[in-house]
């Protein structure tokens, strides 16, 4: 995570070196003395504080990778997310790494609801089977998802998360028995 926050960094300098013309040693010390590469010019500060997530000394404290991409997703989704300021101490970026809470009374339809989640593109397939309803969603299990045409691990795994979530929904409106 944190050599991919140095590969955003880099990214977005166009190339720059990281740490420029700074010994091995030199970049160690300097991080130990909680020096974090500044915001290359033009970046986002939404992106910036992604990066500084990513640097942070503690590895417990690094988002893991599917947090990265729920942020990315956000960024993509909320543009406005992206010139998130303020000082990093205060972690506005967090909020980027939360999971996307849905309204789910305001979700009229499977369809609705997997463009809700960033999955539109499956919603061909679960027309194609039949899937019209809440209940039958959130019957669907890791087995029945290669049959949908959801074989990238990533997009089953959310699927799955969103499932769950799903299927809480309607235990508490007490809508259906999963």
């Amino acid at each position: 995570v944190l050599s991919f926050g140095i590969l955003m960094w880099e990214v977005m300098s166009y190339g720059e070196r990281p740490y420029w013309d700074m010994s091995e040693q030199e970049v160690l010390n300097a991080i130990e003395q909680e020096f974090r590469l500044p915001p290359p010019p033009g970046c986002p500060p939404g992106l910036h504080l992604l990066m500084l997530d990513t640097w942070q000394k503690d590895r417990a404290q690094r988002p893991h990778f599917d947090q990265l991409v729920a942020a990315f997703d956000k960024m993509i989704r909320k543009p406005d997310t992206l010139q998130a300021g303020g000082d990093p101490g205060e972690r506005p970026s967090q909020a980027l790494l939360n999971p996307v809470a849905l309204d789910f009374p305001c979700l009229d339809s499977p369809q609705a609801w997997l463009s809700a989640i960033g999955l539109e593109c499956y919603q061909d397939n679960f027309s194609k089977f039949g899937l019209c309803t809440f209940g039958d969603v959130a019957q669907l299990s890791l087995e029945d998802l290669p049959a949908l045409g959801i074989t990238l691990a990533g997009h089953q795994k959310k699927l799955l998360h969103h499932i769950q979530l799903l299927q809480q929904h309607l235990r508490q409106q007490g809508s259906v028995e999963v």
